[in-house]
C-alpha cells in the first residue's frame, strides 16, 4: 500500500508547527524543534544504526521555508542553518503517528544528557 500523501502542509511560524494533512484523513501538528531534532539528513541520522547524534538546544528553532522536492518530499530549510535531510511523505506521516513515542524517546536521552528543559521535568 502506497504511503499517504499530503493534501495540505501549512507553516504556522506564530505557534512554531508544521500541519500536515494527509489524503488517509489523518492531520499532524509538528513542532518545529520535533521536526529538526528528528531531521532525516546524515548530520542527524549518521550513517548507519547506532551513529545517531543526539541535536540539542533547538527549542526555539524556526522554519524559514518549505520547499518541495519533486512529488515525494519536502526540504524544510531552518533558521539555525540546518537545511539537509529530506522529509519524504512516508518519514512526515511516521513522525505524525509516532510522535508521542519519538518525543518520549528524544527527551529520555536528552535526560541521560542532561541537555533539555524538558527532559528534566518528565523524570519529576
Amino acid at each position: 500500500m502506497p504511503a499517504p500523501t499530503p493534501i495540505e502542509i501549512r507553516l504556522r511560524r506564530a505557534s512554531r508547527l508544521l500541519e500536515v494533512s494527509f489524503d488517509d484523513g489523518s492531520c499532524f501538528e509538528l513542532p518545529f524543534e520535533y521536526l529538526r531534532v528528528h531531521s532525516p539528513s546524515a548530520e542527524v541520522k549518521g550513517h548507519g544504526p547506532g551513529q545517531e547524534v543526539l541535536v540539542t538546544g533547538k527549542e526555539q528553532v524556526g522554519i524559514r521555508a518549505v520547499e518541495p522536492v519533486g512529488q515525494y518530499a519536502v526540504k524544510l530549510v531552518f533558521d539555525d542553518g540546518h537545511d539537509t535531510g529530506l522529509y519524504t511523505w512516508k518519514y512526515l506521516h511516521e513522525l505524525g503517528r509516532d510522535r508521542a513515542t519519538r518525543w518520549a524517546r528524544y527527551l529520555e536521552r536528552c535526560a541521560a544528557a542532561r541537555a533539555h528543559p524538558a527532559a528534566d521535568e518528565a523524570h519529576k
